[in-house]
């Protein structure tokens, strides 16, 4: 077969070079696999964990081991814990300075486009995690002037630990489920930010999170708090190189939107095939609080993925705009949550996902009107799109309405591409494979707007790496 009809008829998997490229493994430590006491123990240790910290990741470890797996959702049973390394240490400490970091870490950040992007002054600072830690942190010196923090969560632990001690893990309890449980006992780097009352963020902020090691786990968490009036922007993006082990992704988010606050979460998690992908989000909105999640599921071969919104304070509001793209060999089980627990809250799901070439796509929505939310509103629209017959996509909506005097609504397409728009788009002169991608495009475009200019260039990119050789 030649090459050139070898690229238009058959991928034996997606080419994801600038992702997929391994840097020699150079960690200065790694624990021994599995999930002991005496693991924990380590990890608290060499990342001087205050004591009360020390008891926290040992009784989640407790609840983890009383805990049984989901009895919903896609299918995670080869994933053994016993074989994966929990706590991978680079061989580099944290800086603010670039060029402090180590050169073969500093190049794959590089490749990216990590500190580009901050030296365009497009971002107000930039963290980067590198397997299990944090290696590099920045932030504008005038929204330090203004009380605004943002660190890694170590040492935030050390410089802020009465903030963490009040915030952490109380929306994500290890008693949720069992990878919030798991989380709590190995967690290590991720973000803190802390936006003082009234001040504006305007510039946003950015952390990206590279796992390189193979048969290695990453449990970043980020606890994020946005003080009464105050607005920020973060970004969050992920990658890893494929291997032929699995390797397991495991973080939490934690938003707290407080009165009148606003904050826009956005993220593209671009994990490899290899990838268990169990990530757990999670945003508490008091009195007239905006939340924005902007969500982008690429990559990894399975994906638990369902923020979820607590509508606490009167007038909070929430919007949720995801898509998700499922290829060979992937599942990939995402959606939203949310629930109204006051009055006059308000809140709009608007997903897109996407399945080709056997893979599996399931859109699951959970929202929630307590009896204490009337005149609440909620719209769910989700749109469903395979590319062949040997995909599969799924809608599964849940709506417990208490209250009375509200108004919900869910809507929900399921389909594949149209034979008479391709018979138009061709009829003009248009290649019959660029015809497919751009339906897909115009698919997905509600969602790329919506995206920061370099990461909805990313997602466009990753769409047509998705689609090139599949449309033979």
């Amino acid at each position: 077969m030649r090459v050139a009809e070898k690229k238009k008829t058959y991928v034996e998997d997606i080419e994801r070079t600038l992702y997929d490229i391994r840097d020699a493994d150079n960690a200065s430590y790694k624990s021994e696999t599995g999930l002991t006491e005496e693991v924990i123990r380590d990890i608290s240790a060499r990342k001087h964990d205050p004591a009360w910290m020390l008891d926290f990741r040992l009784k989640s470890l407790a609840t983890y081991n009383s805990l049984s797996l989901p009895t919903w959702g896609p299918d995670i049973s080869e994933l053994n814990m016993d074989e994966i390394v929990t706590y991978v240490r680079p061989n580099a400490k944290m800086t603010g300075n670039w060029q402090e970091v180590p050169t073969d870490i500093k190049n794959t950040f590089d490749r990216l486009g990590i500190p580009e992007a901050e030296q365009k002054q497009s971002l107000a600072g930039v963290g980067a995690q590198y397997d299990s830690e944090v290696v590099y942190h920045s932030i504008q010196e005038d929204l330090v002037k203004e009380g605004v923090v943002y660190t890694d969560m170590e040492t935030a632990l050390t410089e802020h630990e009465d903030i963490v001690k009040t915030y952490f893990m109380t929306l994500v309890p290890p008693h949720d489920h069992k990878f919030a449980a798991l989380h709590g006992a190995v967690w290590s780097g991720g973000s803190f930010v802390y936006v003082p009352e009234g001040v504006a963020v305007k510039i946003p902020l950015q952390s990206y999170f590279r796992l390189n090691a193979a048969g290695a786990g990453q449990f970043e968490h980020t606890l994020i708090i946005v003080e009464k009036g105050a607005s920020l922007h973060f970004i969050e993006g992920c990658s890893a190189p494929k291997y032929n082990v699995t390797n397991l992704h495991a973080g939490c988010v934690e938003l707290f939107v407080k009165e009148g606050a606003r904050l826009r979460y956005s993220t593209i998690e671009n994990w490899s095939r290899n990838m268990m992908n169990l990530n757990t989000k999670r945003a508490l909105v008091e009195k007239d609080g905006i939340i924005e999640w902007v969500s982008g599921s690429f990559g990894s071969h399975v994906s638990c993925l369902y923020p979820r919104s607590v509508l606490r304070g009167e007038g909070a509001r929430c919007e949720f705009t995801g898509v998700t793209f499922a290829s060979k060999g992937q599942n990939l089980d995402t959606g939203a949550s949310v629930i109204h627990a006051a009055p006059h809250t308000s809140s709009t799901i608007n997903t897109r996902t996407i399945s080709k070439a056997g893979g599996k796509a399931t859109y699951r929505s959970a929202v929630k009107v307590t009896k204490h939310a009337p005149f609440s509103k909620c719209s769910v629209n989700c749109e469903s799109l395979m590319l062949d017959s040997a995909s599969r996509s799924d809608t599964l909506p849940v709506m417990d309405i208490e209250a009375s005097e509200v108004d919900v609504g869910h809507e929900a397409k399921i389909g594949r591409i149209s034979d008479e728009a391709i018979f138009y788009l061709t009829s003009r002169g248009i290649d019959e494979d660029e015809a497919r991608a751009m339906i897909v495009r115009g698919f997905v475009e509600p969602i790329a707007k919506e995206l920061p200019l370099e990461y909805a260039v990313e997602m466009n990119n990753l769409v047509n790496m998705e689609l090139e050789g599949t449309m033979g």
